[in-house]
């Protein structure tokens, strides 16, 4: 699959060029001509024989980058000045910030705010811990946790070098739904470590988004602390992709006119995703999954099956298929791959069913091409931005975590997430439903209240939730004269 420019890889580069002449059209031919896409041409300062031009430039990686400004250093009469990476640039000093809520003006500000007065906001909270929830942030508060172990496909890369990445999840938790989520990197990747520490800090926070940790240790921390805590603990890795991926597929099955209860799916990847996808979509009615990995087709006769790959083993393949992920999906109606890169082609594309389903979500190079899927598929899904139907995880964790906040929900739970999907689903009407639009935009306006609204009801469906909060005012003591 061919590569784009893409803003992701955009740098801008500041020149100086004769004031006359055809300079500029030198520049934005020698970018063009390199691959690259001028995106923005800025004259900052201008004098009688010399301007001062910032040029933007979308570039395909790095390397490419820095091919285009050498480039431009050959096109005589121009100096270049500085070159800045605009994504480094977003990052400069983190992309978020704590701030107080209420101003701190004098001296009555600074004791309600602080001592003495909280004092006794303190003590009503150890007389009934409850409170909590509505005398401090932790109402709207999520521990956004990672050990750095599975950051973004980028592998093993430890806490530190995850640190942005949970950064970004924090602003996507306050941009889409008004929550103050945290980023918490943990230099262990000890999990009877992780599980502690995260026990140690609930406290204040009304859930936990577990990130970037890798399988099979994520699915054990999970469970765990799902046990031991009394605020829901959700892997977004795991559960999110499966919310957003039986969504997705429940629309693309409206498109090609088929029931979920009959079509064969094949698979790839068993990892966190994948067993996480695989289960939700059996919970939503798959009968007829069969599941590869990087050895091939899962099924009880290996003997290399751990607890994971044993239970999707004893749950799926029913005709006990053997063999590669190319001979399984022969025949399929659906493929999803979690997994890698370039694993199938556009011939194994064309020998699945007719009206072909394909997610194809391997990021950032997907498990097939999808211009070439879309040549005999009926519908192509991807993880990447620049096709149609995109599924990206902020479609789904921001609306379920303000669900599960609002009902003040204990736990989440599979009716929780099928509940999610249906709704993310349901944001798509029925007239604009089509194979290049089975999900929508991350900024559509109803997505996040949507799916909130849907993952509260089941909460309370559930009987998971608290009761209901007191109001504000009733929660503050009042004194009667």
């Amino acid at each position: 699959m061919a590569a784009v420019p893409s803003v992701s890889n955009s740098i801008t580069v500041r020149l100086e060029v004769p004031a006359r002449g055809n300079a500029v059209s030198q520049i934005t031919t020698s970018v063009e001509s390199s691959g690259g896409t001028v995106t923005g041409l800025d004259v900052t300062a201008s004098g009688l024989e010399a301007l001062r031009i910032d040029v933007t430039i979308a570039a395909v990686s790095v390397a490419h980058a820095e091919e285009i400004v050498e480039k431009l250093r050959t096109i005589e009469g121009i100096s270049i000045g500085k070159v800045s990476d605009r994504t480094f640039l977003m990052h400069l000093g983190g992309k978020i910030e704590m701030s107080s809520k209420l101003p701190i003006r004098n001296r009555d500000d600074l004791s309600m705010i602080y001592t003495p007065g909280v004092a006794r906001v303190c003590m009503a909270i150890a007389e009934n811990p409850d409170d909590a929830r509505r005398l401090t942030i932790k109402r709207n508060s999520v521990a956004v946790v990672t050990d750095g172990s599975a950051v973004l496909g980028l592998g093993n890369i430890g806490p530190k070098a995850a640190l942005p990445v949970m950064e970004g999840k924090a602003a996507l938790f306050k941009r889409f739904a008004g929550i103050d989520a945290w980023p918490i990197c943990l230099d262990t990747q000890d999990s009877d470590e992780i599980v502690a520490i995260v026990k140690a800090i609930a406290p204040g926070f009304a859930g936990i988004n577990l990130e970037d940790i890798s399988a099979p240790r994520c699915f054990e921390i999970e469970a765990r602390l799902r046990e031991a805590l009394d605020i829901p603990v959700f892997h977004d890795d795991q559960h999110g992709t499966a919310i957003v991926v039986l969504a997705a597929l429940m629309n693309a099955l409206q498109v090609v006119g088929k029931h979920i209860g009959d079509v064969r799916v094949v698979m790839s990847g068993a990892g966190a995703a994948g067993t996480a996808i695989l289960k939700l979509l059996m919970a939503a009615g798959v009968q007829h999954a069969t599941v590869a990995d990087v050895k091939g087709v899962v099924h009880l006769g290996r003997d290399d099956l751990n607890d994971s790959l044993r239970w999707i083993a004893e749950n799926t393949n029913r005709s006990n298929r053997t063999g590669s992920l190319k001979e399984a999906v022969h025949g399929a109606d659906v493929f999803i791959g979690v997994s890698a890169p370039n694993v199938l082609d556009g011939d194994d594309i064309a020998a699945m069913a007719d009206d072909a389903i394909v997610f194809a979500l391997a990021n950032p190079d997907p498990e097939v091409d999808p211009a070439v899927a879309r040549q005999t598929a009926a519908v192509v899904a991807t993880g990447r931005s620049d096709f149609p139907n995109q599924i990206n995880n902020v479609l789904v964790f921001p609306g379920v975590f303000r669900g599960l906040l609002d009902a003040q929900s204990r736990t989440v739970n599979t009716e929780m997430m099928l509940a999610a999907s249906r709704a993310l689903a349901g944001t798509v009407g029925a007239d604009e439903l089509n194979a290049n639009y089975i999900i929508p935009s991350v900024f559509h306006p109803d997505v996040a209240k949507t799916v909130a609204a849907a993952v509260r009801e089941a909460a309370h469906e559930a009987g998971s939730a608290q009761a209901p909060a007191v109001t504000e005012t009733g929660a503050i003591p009042v004194v009667h004269g």
